[in-house]
């Protein structure tokens, strides 16, 4: 029952690994895609505290394309996902007005983002094949 109960949390890790990671590196994405506009949005929408809005949509986006790959690899988990969790967090208060709906999908990442940083990324990932072989 044990065994049974380790590999469904594995699986339900790795679930949420895969979705969280999908939806921060599309954004990502987008980003990139048009430079010019994300500046516009930090500068204009975007109020995230304590940062110059250039250096915000840098870090941002930058989070967003590298811990995601972090985090589907398994590979430092709870680090991408406090990682993430900080993008995610600044999302939701550097918008002014954000839709319901919006904010329960910000709620969603950020407890998936909760189990990973908790237990790690599980026995499916890079971080548990390398503590194997330690």
């Amino acid at each position: 029952m044990r065994q049974l109960l380790s590999q469904a949390q594995s699986l339900g890790l790795l679930l949420a690994r895969l979705y969280v990671a999908q939806v921060f590196f599309l954004s990502g994405l987008s980003k990139l895609r048009d430079w010019s506009s994300t500046l516009a949005l930090f500068e204009d929408e975007y109020h995230v505290p304590l940062l110059p809005p250039e250096l915000a949509a840098y870090l941002g986006t930058a989070g967003e394309l590298v811990l995601p790959v972090l985090l589907v690899l398994g590979l430092g988990g709870r680090f991408a996902a406090l990682g993430l969790s900080v993008v995610n967090l600044m999302a939701v208060l550097s918008l002014s007005e954000l839709a319901p709906a919006a904010l329960a999908g910000h709620q969603l990442w950020g407890v998936l983002l909760l189990l990973v940083a908790l237990w790690g990324s599980g026995r499916w990932s890079l971080d548990a094949w390398l503590g194997r072989r330690a």
